[in-house]
Protein backbone atom coordinates (compact mmCIF):
# COMPACT_ATOMS: atom_id res chain seq x y z
CA UNK A 1 0.00 0.00 0.00
CA UNK A 2 1.57 3.51 -0.63
CA UNK A 3 4.35 4.60 0.19
CA UNK A 4 6.61 5.94 -2.71
CA UNK A 5 8.10 9.14 -3.33
CA UNK A 6 9.84 8.81 -0.02
CA UNK A 7 12.83 9.42 -1.64
CA UNK A 8 15.78 8.28 0.75
CA UNK A 9 18.77 10.85 1.00
CA UNK A 10 22.52 10.11 2.09
CA UNK A 11 21.92 6.15 2.39
CA UNK A 12 25.43 5.79 0.72
CA UNK A 13 26.77 5.56 4.45
CA UNK A 14 30.09 6.86 4.46
CA UNK A 15 32.68 4.68 6.54
CA UNK A 16 34.68 6.44 9.67
CA UNK A 17 37.33 4.98 11.46
CA UNK A 18 35.70 2.18 13.78
CA UNK A 19 32.69 2.53 12.66
CA UNK A 20 31.06 0.65 9.75
CA UNK A 21 27.28 0.53 8.58
CA UNK A 22 25.45 -2.35 6.97
CA UNK A 23 22.08 -2.62 4.78
CA UNK A 24 20.03 -5.44 4.23
CA UNK A 25 17.15 -5.51 2.35
CA UNK A 26 14.35 -8.88 3.29
CA UNK A 27 10.98 -9.65 2.97
CA UNK A 28 8.90 -9.51 6.12
CA UNK A 29 5.07 -9.18 7.21
CA UNK A 30 4.90 -9.61 3.08
CA UNK A 31 6.86 -6.27 2.46
CA UNK A 32 10.25 -5.07 1.77
CA UNK A 33 11.97 -4.02 4.72
CA UNK A 34 15.52 -2.16 4.81
CA UNK A 35 17.28 -2.34 7.41
CA UNK A 36 20.49 0.32 8.13
CA UNK A 37 22.72 -0.63 11.34
CA UNK A 38 26.08 1.03 12.71
CA UNK A 39 28.29 -0.47 14.45
CA UNK A 40 32.20 -1.08 15.33
CA UNK A 41 32.53 -3.99 12.70
CA UNK A 42 31.15 -5.41 10.02
CA UNK A 43 29.97 -9.19 12.10
CA UNK A 44 28.60 -6.88 14.59
CA UNK A 45 26.51 -5.03 12.20
CA UNK A 46 25.51 -8.42 10.77
CA UNK A 47 24.38 -9.64 14.02
CA UNK A 48 22.14 -6.60 14.76
CA UNK A 49 20.31 -7.39 11.13
CA UNK A 50 19.94 -10.86 12.38
CA UNK A 51 18.33 -9.59 15.85
CA UNK A 52 16.18 -6.65 14.21
CA UNK A 53 14.89 -9.24 11.37
CA UNK A 54 13.94 -12.09 14.74
CA UNK A 55 12.20 -9.28 16.09
CA UNK A 56 9.93 -8.13 12.94
CA UNK A 57 9.29 -12.06 12.63
CA UNK A 58 8.48 -11.95 16.37
CA UNK A 59 5.70 -9.36 15.43
CA UNK A 60 4.11 -10.68 12.67
CA UNK A 61 3.33 -13.63 14.98
CA UNK A 62 1.40 -11.93 17.27
CA UNK A 63 -0.32 -9.41 14.78
CA UNK A 64 -0.80 -11.62 11.66
CA UNK A 65 -4.35 -12.41 10.61
CA UNK A 66 -3.30 -14.70 8.09
CA UNK A 67 -1.46 -16.83 10.42
CA UNK A 68 -3.90 -19.43 12.36
CA UNK A 69 -1.61 -19.78 15.12
CA UNK A 70 -1.80 -15.87 16.18
CA UNK A 71 -3.92 -14.31 18.76
CA UNK A 72 -5.44 -11.91 15.93
CA UNK A 73 -6.65 -14.94 14.58
CA UNK A 74 -8.12 -16.56 17.22
CA UNK A 75 -9.59 -13.23 18.24
CA UNK A 76 -11.71 -13.12 14.64
CA UNK A 77 -12.58 -16.80 14.79
CA UNK A 78 -14.61 -16.10 18.20
CA UNK A 79 -16.49 -13.05 17.18
CA UNK A 80 -19.47 -12.80 18.15
CA UNK A 81 -18.79 -15.68 20.15
CA UNK A 82 -16.75 -15.07 23.36
CA UNK A 83 -14.06 -12.83 24.30
CA UNK A 84 -10.44 -13.60 23.43
CA UNK A 85 -7.29 -13.43 26.54
CA UNK A 86 -3.99 -12.14 24.99
CA UNK A 87 -0.81 -10.75 25.82
CA UNK A 88 -0.52 -6.72 26.89
CA UNK A 89 1.59 -6.09 24.23
CA UNK A 90 -1.83 -7.37 21.78
CA UNK A 91 -3.98 -5.46 23.82
CA UNK A 92 -1.70 -2.30 24.15
CA UNK A 93 -1.78 -2.25 20.09
CA UNK A 94 -5.40 -2.68 19.95
CA UNK A 95 -6.21 -0.43 22.58
CA UNK A 96 -4.21 2.49 20.68
CA UNK A 97 -5.82 1.52 17.66
CA UNK A 98 -9.45 2.13 18.91
CA UNK A 99 -7.86 5.88 20.14
CA UNK A 100 -6.72 6.68 16.51
CA UNK A 101 -10.46 5.50 15.65
CA UNK A 102 -12.04 8.11 18.53
CA UNK A 103 -9.56 10.73 17.17
CA UNK A 104 -10.55 10.73 13.62
CA UNK A 105 -14.15 9.75 13.68
CA UNK A 106 -13.86 6.00 12.52
CA UNK A 107 -11.64 7.20 9.21
CA UNK A 108 -9.37 4.75 10.96
CA UNK A 109 -10.43 1.05 11.90
CA UNK A 110 -8.66 -2.19 12.63
CA UNK A 111 -12.10 -3.80 11.86
CA UNK A 112 -11.83 -2.73 8.24
CA UNK A 113 -10.15 -6.65 7.89
CA UNK A 114 -13.91 -7.20 7.65
CA UNK A 115 -14.64 -5.61 4.69
CA UNK A 116 -15.96 -7.47 1.99
CA UNK A 117 -13.30 -6.94 -0.81
CA UNK A 118 -15.95 -5.13 -3.33
CA UNK A 119 -12.96 -2.96 -5.00
CA UNK A 120 -10.72 -5.20 -7.03
CA UNK A 121 -7.49 -3.06 -8.48
CA UNK A 122 -5.83 -6.18 -10.47
CA UNK A 123 -8.17 -4.89 -13.89
CA UNK A 124 -10.67 -7.30 -13.69
CA UNK A 125 -12.70 -4.27 -12.57
CA UNK A 126 -15.39 -2.77 -15.56
CA UNK A 127 -18.18 -1.28 -13.35
CA UNK A 128 -18.52 1.06 -10.48
CA UNK A 129 -20.15 -1.54 -7.51
CA UNK A 130 -23.77 -0.51 -6.63
CA UNK A 131 -24.84 1.14 -3.73
CA UNK A 132 -26.47 -1.60 -2.36
CA UNK A 133 -23.08 -3.67 -2.49
CA UNK A 134 -20.76 -0.93 -1.42
CA UNK A 135 -23.25 -0.01 1.50
CA UNK A 136 -23.81 -4.49 2.48
CA UNK A 137 -19.77 -4.22 2.56
CA UNK A 138 -18.83 -2.17 5.39
CA UNK A 139 -22.10 -3.97 7.49
CA UNK A 140 -19.53 -5.80 9.74
CA UNK A 141 -17.15 -2.70 9.97
CA UNK A 142 -17.01 -0.42 13.28
CA UNK A 143 -14.50 -0.08 15.74
CA UNK A 144 -17.43 0.47 18.23
CA UNK A 145 -18.02 -3.10 18.18
CA UNK A 146 -14.11 -4.19 19.78
CA UNK A 147 -14.60 -4.35 23.28
CA UNK A 148 -11.63 -4.34 25.31
CA UNK A 149 -11.44 -5.87 28.80
CA UNK A 150 -8.73 -4.27 30.38
CA UNK A 151 -9.02 -6.37 33.94
CA UNK A 152 -9.09 -9.64 32.37
CA UNK A 153 -7.28 -8.54 29.39
CA UNK A 154 -9.59 -9.44 26.66
CA UNK A 155 -10.99 -8.54 23.13
CA UNK A 156 -14.14 -9.58 22.01
CA UNK A 157 -15.63 -8.70 18.45
CA UNK A 158 -19.39 -8.15 19.26
CA UNK A 159 -20.46 -9.35 15.63
CA UNK A 160 -20.46 -12.70 14.06
CA UNK A 161 -17.98 -12.55 11.42
CA UNK A 162 -15.99 -9.54 12.32
CA UNK A 163 -12.29 -8.98 11.73
CA UNK A 164 -9.72 -6.72 12.97
CA UNK A 165 -5.92 -6.12 11.37
CA UNK A 166 -3.40 -3.87 11.58
CA UNK A 167 -2.45 -3.57 8.01
CA UNK A 168 -2.40 0.06 8.59
CA UNK A 169 -0.41 0.65 11.19
CA UNK A 170 1.76 -3.35 11.78
CA UNK A 171 4.66 -2.55 9.77
CA UNK A 172 5.03 0.63 11.86
CA UNK A 173 4.79 -0.97 14.77
CA UNK A 174 7.46 -3.20 13.48
CA UNK A 175 10.09 -0.37 12.87
CA UNK A 176 9.31 1.24 16.14
CA UNK A 177 9.89 -2.05 18.03
CA UNK A 178 13.14 -2.98 16.21
CA UNK A 179 14.35 0.56 16.70
CA UNK A 180 13.83 0.34 20.71
CA UNK A 181 15.09 -3.47 20.67
CA UNK A 182 18.42 -1.92 18.88
CA UNK A 183 18.85 0.96 21.14
CA UNK A 184 18.80 -1.25 24.08
CA UNK A 185 21.66 -3.31 22.41
CA UNK A 186 23.78 0.11 22.19
CA UNK A 187 23.26 0.22 18.47
CA UNK A 188 24.15 4.25 18.10
CA UNK A 189 22.47 4.66 14.86
CA UNK A 190 20.31 3.02 11.95
CA UNK A 191 16.80 3.27 10.05
CA UNK A 192 14.53 0.80 9.99
CA UNK A 193 12.73 1.34 6.54
CA UNK A 194 9.04 -0.68 6.78
CA UNK A 195 8.17 -0.32 3.18
CA UNK A 196 8.05 3.43 3.97
CA UNK A 197 7.12 3.19 7.29
CA UNK A 198 10.45 4.79 9.08
CA UNK A 199 11.96 5.18 11.80
CA UNK A 200 15.42 6.19 12.90
CA UNK A 201 17.66 7.20 15.46
CA UNK A 202 21.38 8.56 15.70
CA UNK A 203 22.87 10.18 12.97
CA UNK A 204 24.98 9.12 9.87
CA UNK A 205 28.95 7.87 10.58
CA UNK A 206 30.22 11.65 9.54
CA UNK A 207 27.85 13.61 11.80
CA UNK A 208 24.97 14.83 9.85
CA UNK A 209 21.11 13.71 10.31
CA UNK A 210 19.41 11.58 8.07
CA UNK A 211 17.44 13.17 5.47
CA UNK A 212 14.19 12.63 3.45
CA UNK A 213 13.06 14.14 0.21
CA UNK A 214 9.87 14.19 -0.61
CA UNK A 215 8.38 14.50 -4.07
CA UNK A 216 4.67 15.71 -5.90
CA UNK A 217 2.94 12.74 -7.33
CA UNK A 218 2.15 14.90 -10.53
CA UNK A 219 5.85 15.00 -11.08
CA UNK A 220 8.08 12.01 -9.69
CA UNK A 221 11.12 13.05 -10.13
CA UNK A 222 11.82 16.15 -8.82
CA UNK A 223 11.77 16.39 -4.73
CA UNK A 224 10.09 19.70 -3.80
CA UNK A 225 11.58 19.57 -0.19
CA UNK A 226 14.14 17.84 2.01
CA UNK A 227 13.50 17.17 5.65
CA UNK A 228 16.09 16.38 8.09
CA UNK A 229 15.32 12.77 10.68
CA UNK A 230 16.00 13.80 13.81
CA UNK A 231 15.41 10.16 15.34
CA UNK A 232 11.84 10.95 14.38
CA UNK A 233 9.50 8.42 12.03
CA UNK A 234 7.92 9.95 8.57
CA UNK A 235 5.45 7.64 6.43
CA UNK A 236 3.57 8.99 3.10
CA UNK A 237 -0.06 6.85 2.48
CA UNK A 238 -0.97 7.94 -1.37
CA UNK A 239 -3.58 7.06 -4.01
CA UNK A 240 -0.98 6.91 -6.77
CA UNK A 241 0.46 3.13 -6.59
CA UNK A 242 -3.02 1.52 -6.62
CA UNK A 243 -5.78 2.52 -8.30
CA UNK A 244 -8.61 1.89 -11.15
CA UNK A 245 -10.15 3.74 -13.49
CA UNK A 246 -13.77 3.57 -13.88
CA UNK A 247 -16.21 5.89 -15.92
CA UNK A 248 -13.35 8.00 -15.87
CA UNK A 249 -12.80 8.47 -12.15
CA UNK A 250 -10.12 7.24 -10.27
CA UNK A 251 -10.69 5.18 -7.57
CA UNK A 252 -7.95 4.68 -4.79
CA UNK A 253 -7.56 1.28 -2.97
CA UNK A 254 -7.60 3.67 0.39
CA UNK A 255 -11.20 2.61 1.79
CA UNK A 256 -12.94 5.03 3.80
CA UNK A 257 -14.37 2.14 6.33
CA UNK A 258 -17.30 3.85 7.46
CA UNK A 259 -18.66 4.35 3.75
CA UNK A 260 -17.06 1.53 1.67
CA UNK A 261 -15.84 4.29 -0.95
CA UNK A 262 -12.49 4.93 -1.86
CA UNK A 263 -11.15 8.07 -0.39
CA UNK A 264 -11.09 11.12 -2.77
CA UNK A 265 -9.24 14.56 -2.93
CA UNK A 266 -5.35 13.41 -1.86
CA UNK A 267 -2.95 12.19 -4.04
CA UNK A 268 -0.53 11.65 -0.83
CA UNK A 269 -0.08 12.83 2.92
CA UNK A 270 3.29 12.50 4.52
CA UNK A 271 3.40 12.56 8.34
CA UNK A 272 6.14 13.51 10.54
CA UNK A 273 5.80 11.51 14.34
CA UNK A 274 7.71 9.68 17.30
CA UNK A 275 6.55 6.89 15.75
CA UNK A 276 6.13 5.09 12.85
CA UNK A 277 3.19 3.55 14.22
CA UNK A 278 1.80 7.33 14.83
CA UNK A 279 2.55 8.55 11.67
CA UNK A 280 1.19 5.54 9.85
CA UNK A 281 -2.20 5.61 11.45
CA UNK A 282 -2.68 9.06 10.87
CA UNK A 283 -1.24 9.38 7.63
CA UNK A 284 -4.02 6.72 6.08
CA UNK A 285 -6.70 8.74 8.24
CA UNK A 286 -6.07 11.84 6.58
CA UNK A 287 -6.34 10.42 2.96
CA UNK A 288 -10.00 9.82 4.40
CA UNK A 289 -10.83 12.52 6.73
CA UNK A 290 -9.75 15.29 3.78
CA UNK A 291 -6.91 18.12 3.62
CA UNK A 292 -8.93 20.02 5.82
CA UNK A 293 -10.22 18.37 8.65
CA UNK A 294 -6.55 16.32 8.60
CA UNK A 295 -4.46 19.60 9.21
CA UNK A 296 -6.48 20.83 12.02
CA UNK A 297 -6.38 17.26 13.43
CA UNK A 298 -2.12 17.43 12.56
CA UNK A 299 -2.20 21.10 14.35
CA UNK A 300 -3.28 19.88 17.50
CA UNK A 301 -1.03 17.12 18.13
CA UNK A 302 2.01 18.53 19.36
CA UNK A 303 5.13 16.70 18.21
CA UNK A 304 3.34 16.21 14.77
CA UNK A 305 3.74 17.67 11.08
CA UNK A 306 2.65 17.05 7.70
CA UNK A 307 2.46 17.60 3.99
CA UNK A 308 -0.48 16.80 2.11
CA UNK A 309 -0.70 17.02 -1.80
CA UNK A 310 -4.00 16.92 -3.23
CA UNK A 311 -5.54 15.29 -6.42
CA UNK A 312 -4.61 18.39 -8.33
CA UNK A 313 -1.11 18.82 -7.29
CA UNK A 314 -1.23 21.30 -4.88
CA UNK A 315 1.02 21.44 -1.77
CA UNK A 316 -0.57 22.01 2.19
CA UNK A 317 1.91 21.92 5.10
CA UNK A 318 0.76 21.82 9.00
CA UNK A 319 1.46 24.78 10.75
CA UNK A 320 4.78 23.66 12.43
CA UNK A 321 6.61 23.39 8.98
CA UNK A 322 8.80 26.56 7.66
CA UNK A 323 8.82 25.37 4.14
CA UNK A 324 11.23 27.42 3.08
CA UNK A 325 14.01 25.91 5.54
CA UNK A 326 13.39 22.37 3.39
CA UNK A 327 12.33 23.56 0.05
CA UNK A 328 15.39 22.85 -2.92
Amino acid sequence: MKKAFLLLLCLNFLSLQAQVVRKRTVKLMGSRFDINISAKSATEAEAYIDSAIIEIERIENVISEWREETLVSEINRNAGIKPVKVTAELFGLTERALQFSKMTDGAFDISFASMDKIWKYDGSMTAVPSEEAVKKSVQKVGYKNIILDKKNSTIFLKLPGMKIGFGSIGKGYAADKTKELMISKGVPAGIINASGDMNTWGKQPDGKEWTVGITNPMNQNKVFATFPLSGNAVVTSGDYEKFVVLEGKKYSHIIDPRTGYPARGISSVTVFASSAELANGFSTSIMVMGKEAGLNLINQIPGMSCVIVDENGHIFYSDTIDIKKYQQ
